[in-house]
């Protein structure tokens, strides 16, 4: 076969994304800190780009200051007189020795110091709380070395995740020294840490209550198991002893804490800031916009100045200028868009979900992306894009814009329910019934048939879970 050159034309059809447009696709799917950053970004690296309420107070601040001495109204000043007393009576050694001295200079020092309200108390975690109890004990050097050694191995919620004999592999010490060392640290704030299971842990705890010895002690020690399933009477059976006592012991475990290290986590509450607010006023909902911390932005108009100078400014810098133009024009378009995008597909949530909005969650719809995108002539990919990192405060509460966005279940008439719908009745259900006797999930599912939503018990078990809601045998409560 011989191999030779042709050449040919073709015709074809691309879609190419030009910069600007991918820039416009970010900021559309960005959350609203997010914008702010890059915004706050865009005005560090792009001179041409200013906020208009700083330029508009630069332009304030560069006013002549004779226009405020015109308007002052001119007011007659008495005179004062002083008497000076004779320089022969100020006592100079006094002045001297009292102010002419070393801290007296450095008294009124200018020095750089940072603000008061930049200087962030860390929170104390359970590995420096630890360690500070550990340094105020009265070990020798080697015991504390191993005892920080022990104390890094003990996870968040204050167990120790590996096991004395890996510790004392990996340390070179002995498994006597480690298992000495550990209990000294069991003994440490919060009572129960550096226990290896949740049994020991609770143990630890009663030892500290000093319960040695009691039916605490024993259900704990023996019957963990059943504690867990709830099986009280398999309990009271074995220990040979009535129900009431078996109360009073499962009260005061209750009261224990499985997971010491949960007062020391360093999990921050995170606070939510709405994109978008939904007010009902009169029989309507009006949809405003968060706009509150965003920069207005705007062209400085010194640039644009230059760039009527023909002769004045080279080419280059004319170059240079215009290129920053018209990016800072494309991000006020963009941020434009974004805004009134944002805006349509809020509009057109509202109008699908009226009865969530007035009546609460058992009253949302099923609705998928496609139906917004139709309903404003746009993309799914759009509708998605700008539903992601997007939060609305509603009468019913503070929502992602991924909430209103749900599968249908059938109901037995032929309609359908939103899913969030059917999680929201399960929830109800639950907190309605019997303690003592709570419904298993095939009992919740026909309780759903009766209420006109047709679901099986396979799909209730897993909405149950996903709400993180115990089965039927961990809810009961005897007492």
């Amino acid at each position: 076969m011989a191999l030779e050159l042709k050449q040919s034309l073709s015709l074809s059809q691309q879609l190419i994304m030009t910069p600007q447009l991918q820039q416009a696709i970010k900021l559309l799917q960005l959350s609203r800190l997010e914008l702010l950053e890059t915004i706050h970004q865009e005005l560090e690296t792009n001179p041409v780009l200013e906020d208009q309420a700083l330029g508009e107070m630069e332009q304030e601040a560069l006013e002549p200051e004779e226009k405020e001495d015109e308007e002052l109204a001119p007011v007659d000043i008495p005179d004062v007189t002083v008497e000076t007393p004779p320089q022969d009576q100020v006592d100079w050694e006094s002045y001297l020795s009292e102010y002419n001295t070393s801290w007296a200079e450095t008294q009124y020092e200018e020095r750089e110091l940072p603000q008061f309200e930049n200087i962030v108390s860390s929170k104390t975690n359970l590995y420096s709380h630890l360690t500070w109890q550990l340094n105020m004990s009265h070990l020798e050097d080697r015991q504390r070395e191993l005892g920080i050694h022990i104390i890094g191995n003990i996870n968040e919620d204050g167990y120790l995740e590996v096991s004395v004999e890996e510790l004392a592999k990996s340390s070179g010490y002995s498994v006597e020294e480690v298992e000495e060392v550990l209990r000294l640290i069991q003994e440490f704030d919060p009572v129960g840490v550096g226990a290896r299971d949740t049994r020991e842990c609770l143990l630890i705890q009663i030892k500290f209550q000093n319960l040695e010895g009691t039916l605490v002690e024993k259900i704990v020690k023996n019957h963990i198991q059943d504690l867990e399933h709830k099986r009280y009477d398999k309990i009271a059976k074995a220990l040979n002893v009535n129900m009431e006592e078996i109360q009073r012991a499962v009260s005061v475990i209750q009261a224990l804490e499985p997971k010491p290290g949960r007062s020391y986590s360093a999990d921050e509450t995170i606070y939510i800031s709405p994109d978008i607010y939904v007010f009902k006023v009169g029989d309507d909902y009006e949809i405003m916009l968060n706009e509150d911390g965003l920069p207005k932005l705007r062209i400085n108009p010194y640039y644009k100045d230059v760039l009527t100078r023909q002769k004045a400014v080279p080419e280059s810098v004319r170059v240079y200028i215009q290129e920053k133009l018209k990016s800072a024009a494309w991000l006020i378009r963009s941020i434009h868009q974004r805004q009134r995008t944002i805006y349509k597909v809020t509009e057109s949530i509202v109008k699908f979900q009226r009865e969530f909005l007035d009546k609460g969650i058992t009253h949302l719809k099923p609705l998928v992306l496609r139906d917004v995108a139709e309903d404003i002539q746009m993309h799914e990919s759009t509708i998605s894009r700008v539903t992601t990192n997007k939060y609305v405060y509603t009468p019913q509460g503070l929502f992602e814009l991924k909430f209103f966005f749900n599968s249908a279940i059938s109901s037995m008439d032929g309609g359908t329910v939103a899913s969030e719908s059917v999680k929201e009745h399960i929830r109800n259900i639950i907190k309605m019934e019997n303690k003592a006797k709570p419904y298993s999930d095939q009992e919740i599912a026909e309780i759903l048939k009766k209420m006109n939503i047709n679901v099986a018990r396979r799909t209730v078990a897993k909405y149950r879970e996903t709400m993180g809601i115990l089965p039927s045998r961990k809810r009961k409560q005897l007492f």
